[in-house]
């Protein structure tokens, strides 16, 4: 799972995914601007959304890249899951008396949660040449897309209501 090479199918497949959602975030964004920008709690789930949808572009784009060492792309992952962890931390949208706190737990602080701490697994393996490699950038971008998507309904839809 250290071979970075056998893993530019799912990069290119996941670049040209999560571009395409955040692309359409932009849309959601541009539809209820207005609603967006009338709290500093919606604009922070839009920026949280925004990276959360954007993430899985680096880290496939630091896949695709063609470093001399495994040893380069875990450095670069490391340092993308700590800015991501330091972002998302300060951006993360609070508990609310709207939302059920498993569902907040679940929706919102979980897939930073994974994003971060999978990237992070994955760039420490590439490094020490173990602890399963990139197998942790699975469920790391999954849950990112999940977490963004679940964004981009609130902001679309749920801002609405």
């Amino acid at each position: 799972m250290t071979d970075v090479e056998a893993w530019s199918e799912f990069a290119v497949a996941t670049a040209g995914a999560a571009a395409a959602l955040a692309g359409l975030l932009f849309v959601a964004l541009s539809i209820n601007l207005s609603a967006v920008l009338a709290s500093p709690r919606t604009t922070a789930r839009a920026a949280s959304t925004l990276i959360l949808l954007a993430s899985p572009v680096f880290l496939s784009l630091t896949l695709l890249v063609p470093f001399e060492s495994s040893t380069a792309v875990g450095v670069v992952l490391l340092v993308l899951a700590a800015l991501a962890a330091g972002a998302l931390g300060t951006l993360l949208p609070r508990p609310t008396e709207q939302v059920p706190l498993p569902a907040w737990m679940l929706a919102t602080v979980l897939p930073p949660i994974v994003l971060c701490g999978g990237t992070l697994l994955a760039g420490l393996g590439l490094l020490i040449g173990g602890l399963g490699g990139l197998i942790w950038l699975a469920p790391a971008i999954g849950f990112s897309l999940f977490g963004g998507l679940v964004g981009a309904w609130v902001l679309l839809v749920e801002i609405l209501r």
